[in-house]
């Protein structure tokens, strides 16, 4: 193809116009090989490690202790030999004087709460970490294990060749805490008008890490941010807790018949049948009942979990339970809650219900939810997520009121938490490394969730307009969203609301609904039960879609970025007819700053010339072009690019005849020049008002510089302030 020129406003010859913003990523990915390809797909040799357990566990509420033991096999499915195993000791993250607490920034002032110099002490009058009793191997001979901080490796006595299988055997005990005192994912809370406890355990037994093609063995230490790399693998459980105790887990339930009474068992069938409203399995009135008495007895309950990654439950003597059933196109999941009366009124009434709204909408966007339960634990402040359970917030007052502030957080964390099954339960990415490829992708599946569910929540959480403040603020408090989970300065912007606003602007904006959805559903699709990338996720989001979106990772996740595009200068000019060049129309070039233009700049056609006609023989209908285009007007806008993020450009033309449309430019508009760029738009009706970014869809910072003309007065940051 013969070479061409590109004809544009004057850049200074002392500031380059392009700083690289459109360039490929090229070797900011990875490089594609036969585990993962360049289109994002999992490669002809790709492998995961799969780990199974056998566990037995007992509660005992009086101590609060939590005492097992656990036979782990892993098949190793990895082209190397592998020399030892490692495995996390979450709970060691509590023990006195470790990495997390010492690494931990902590701020003095004159007054401090009780809780804030605990944390500063490190002293919570509780015997934290846990107790490792014994490692052997399947014929109880003992095994060389090292602990260090939250990681322990265990030698093993003869290698493991690929497409080998070793297990272990380990013995543990350790200290629950109380979640009033220590800050933690799971734990328990003490209920002092009744003498009772809701257990919530989590992170709980010693779980095998991942070793992938990626990293190797993912033994980073545990400081509290970066969550949790785990295998997919198949779980028996026998969990022993008192005897009047409801226990919910992960994984089906197989020995009902033992732990359950018959009217339960009556109640729990009909709930598998209802997909209209909760049908009530242990009544409030029951559950107070319970909480007059204590059993010296103890039963135990028998769970599987095939294919899964983590393993939690939650045990009291407290819990009401409703469920009822979610069809789905191809399965029929059973929502389910377990609640204490100091969640009434508002947990019979909406928890199962936002289970199975999640379920619904998660699943239209991704795939059919494949596992048998999805339930919701409540506990007071709490938001935590694990294959097939979560433990939620959100409580009414002692008089049972609650406003709809307290209904919405409720509502919110549980379909939350409930999304995570997706991500990355199923989804399998790595949370120890990468926060926003499970948080940021859940924060925007609830944001879908809540609007088509509940519309008339505030729903500016996670969306363009809900993060101007955080991307206009101190950049020594900003990172990149391609960030290491403990090196993230502002947690809950950085992982969840920039990641989920950047999916809004690429689905509303950039994209469009169409092509994003189904990219989003073949990535989804793609690495269900797998263990995705962010490379994966970027090439797949263009590989399904045919839409070059480097600049927009580039941008968005790899710097910091904001969009603050200003409206600067708005030239009109009417085309006039040759025969009417002595139009007494003044030449006005007034700008943003000054009101409405009164008169157009006139613009005459010319007779094309024989050189621009070139070789061809055929001439354009001149006579035909005057009449069609005298009286039009074309409008010649100037953008300024002051936040530095390419961002496409939507703008909202208002005609004097009072009609309106908006349009979008794609961010390409910005690749000649990065900073500064004219468009003209040809418009046959005249303009009396421009908006930049009227509804607030591409998280523009400063709404002061986006008219012309210029409103006064403006409240450039507007009415978002509260809520972003």
């Amino acid at each position: 193809m013969l070479p061409f020129l590109v004809y544009g406003q004057n850049i200074s010859p002392h500031k380059s116009g392009w700083q690289g913003k459109f360039e490929q990523l090229g070797t900011l990915l990875p490089t594609p090989n036969k585990y993962r390809t360049a289109a994002g797909t999992p490669g002809p040799a790709y492998w995961q490690q799969k780990a199974d357990y056998r566990i037995a566990v007992t509660l005992d509420e009086d101590q609060q202790t939590i005492s097992g033991h656990e036979t782990v096999t892993l098949f190793n499915h990895s082209p190397q030999t592998l020399h030892y195993l490692w495995l996390q000791l979450d709970q060691n993250i509590r023990q006195p004087g470790g990495p997390a607490w010492q690494t931990d920034p902590s701020y003095m002032s004159k007054k401090l709460e009780a809780q804030e110099l605990m944390s500063i002490t490190g002293d919570y009058f509780y015997e934290g970490g846990i107790n490792i009793e014994a490692v052997t191997d399947t014929l109880d001979r003992p095994l060389a294990y090292t602990i260090n901080n939250t990681m322990m490796r265990v030698e093993l006595p003869i290698p493991l060749p690929p497409g080998g299988r070793a297990s272990i055997k380990v013995a543990w005990h350790y200290k629950v805490y109380d979640r009033l005192v220590v800050e933690g994912r799971g734990g328990y809370e003490y209920f002092p008008d009744d003498d009772n406890y809701i257990f919530t355990i989590a992170q709980w037994y010693p779980r095998l890490a991942v070793y992938d093609d990626v990293e190797g063995w993912q033994n980073k230490q545990f400081l509290g941010q970066g969550e949790f790399a785990l295998n997919f693998g198949d779980f028996d459980v026998q969990i022993t807790v008192p005897a009047d105790h409801l226990v919910a887990a992960s994984g089906e339930l197989l020995n009902a018949d033992e732990v359950l009474t018959p009217t339960q068992m009556t109640r729990l069938a009909r709930a598998r049948q209802d997909t209209l409203n909760p049908v009530i399995i242990v009544s409030e009135k029951e559950a107070r009942k319970k909480e007059k008495t204590k059993s010296k007895e103890t039963k135990t309950w028998h769970f599987k979990a095939a294919n899964v990654r983590d393993f939690a439950f939650a045990s009291s003597r407290k819990f009401i339970w409703d469920a009822m059933a979610v069809p789905l196109a191809t399965t029929r999941p059973l929502a389910m809650s377990f609640y204490p009366k100091e969640g009434n009124p508002l947990w019979e009434r909406e928890s199962t219900r936002a289970v199975a709204n999640a379920l619904r909408t998660y699943s239209r966007h991704t795939f059919d939810y494949p596992y048998p339960v999805a339930i919701s634990i409540h506990t007071a402040e709490q938001g935590m997520e694990y294959p097939m359970i979560c433990f939620n917030g959100g409580r009414p007052g002692k008089n049972g009121h609650y406003s709809k502030w307290v209904l919405q957080e409720m509502v919110e964390v549980i379909v939350h938490e409930v999304g995570h099954n997706y991500f990355p339960m199923i989804v399998n990415s790595d949370e120890r490394q990468w926060t926003w490829m499970d948080e940021g992708l859940n924060t925007f599946l609830e944001h879908l969730t809540l609007a088509e569910h509940y519309p008339d929540f505030n729903l500016t959480w996670g969306t363009p307009a809900g993060i101007t403040r955080y991307m206009r603020g101190n950049p020594d408090f900003i990172r990149p969203i391609m960030t290491n989970s403990e090196q993230i300065v502002q947690f809950g912007y950085n992982a969840y609301g920039k990641p989920s606003a950047a999916l809004l602007v690429l689905r509303e904006v950039v994209m469009g609904p169409q092509l994003f959805d189904y990219a989003f559903k073949e990535y989804a699709r793609r690495w269900a039960f797998k263990r995705p990338m962010p490379a994966d996720f970027f090439r797949t989001m263009e590989d399904a879609s045919a839409v070059d979106l480097d600049w927009f990772w580039r941008g968005w996740f790899f710097t910091t970025d904001y969009v603050d595009v200003a409206l600067t200068d708005v030239k009109w000019y009417k085309i006039v007819h040759q025969e009417n060049n002595n139009s007494s129309a003044s030449s006005q070039t007034d700008t943003t700053s000054g009101n409405a233009l009164q008169q157009p700049i006139p613009l005459y056609l010319k007779e094309t010339s024989l050189k621009a006609y070139g070789e061809f023989r055929n001439r354009l209908d001149e006579e035909a072009l005057q009449a069609a285009y005298t009286g039009a007007n074309l409008y010649e806008l100037t953008f300024e690019n002051k936040g530095g993020l390419p961002t496409p450009l939507i703008i909202e033309w208002q005609y004097a005849d009072g009609s309106s449309e908006t349009e979008i430019v794609p961010a390409e508009i910005w690749r000649f020049n990065e900073q500064r760029i004219s468009k003209a738009f040809y418009k046959t009706k005249q303009v009396v008002r421009i908006h930049l970014d009227p509804a607030r869809k591409t998280a523009d910072v400063d709404i002061g510089n986006n008219s012309y003309p210029a409103v006064a007065g403006v409240d450039k940051f507007d009415k978002f302030k509260k809520k972003d």
